[in-house]
């Protein structure tokens, strides 16, 4: 994945149609939340084993990945507004969670870093 291509493209995109002057930060950030609950409505009423990728249905594999890509689309063009190098942001918020969760006190462990004492 070249995230640099997407940018350019989305970037096209919206130029094209001139949806810049919506594309302010608050507003994309709404855009995602709403991505993110239609990607959520998919889920929302199945059960653990439902929701695994060997017994969802064709249909709401589909739509999931139509929404996990709205997603992404949002993500990279919230990134862009902000001058954020999201692949460099990553790597870096990778390696602070390496040393959040080390192996020997995560591993198989659900319970969050600071909450451990509880």
């Amino acid at each position: 994945m070249n995230i640099e291509d997407i940018k350019r493209r989305i970037e096209k995109f919206a130029s094209e149609r001139d949806w810049n002057q919506f594309h302010s930060p608050k507003n994309l950030i709404m855009a995602l939340s709403s991505e993110v609950g239609e990607l959520s409505d998919i889920f929302q009423w199945l059960n653990e084993e439902q929701s695994k990728k060997e017994h969802i249905s064709d249909n709401n594999l589909e739509l999931a990945k139509e929404e996990i890509a709205d997603i992404l689309i949002y993500l990279i063009r919230i990134s862009d507004k902000l001058d954020i190098d999201l692949e460099k942001e990553v790597f870096k918020k990778i390696e602070s969670n390496e040393k959040k969760y080390p192996i020997d006190k995560s591993k198989g462990n659900a319970v969050k870093y600071n909450r451990r004492d509880e």
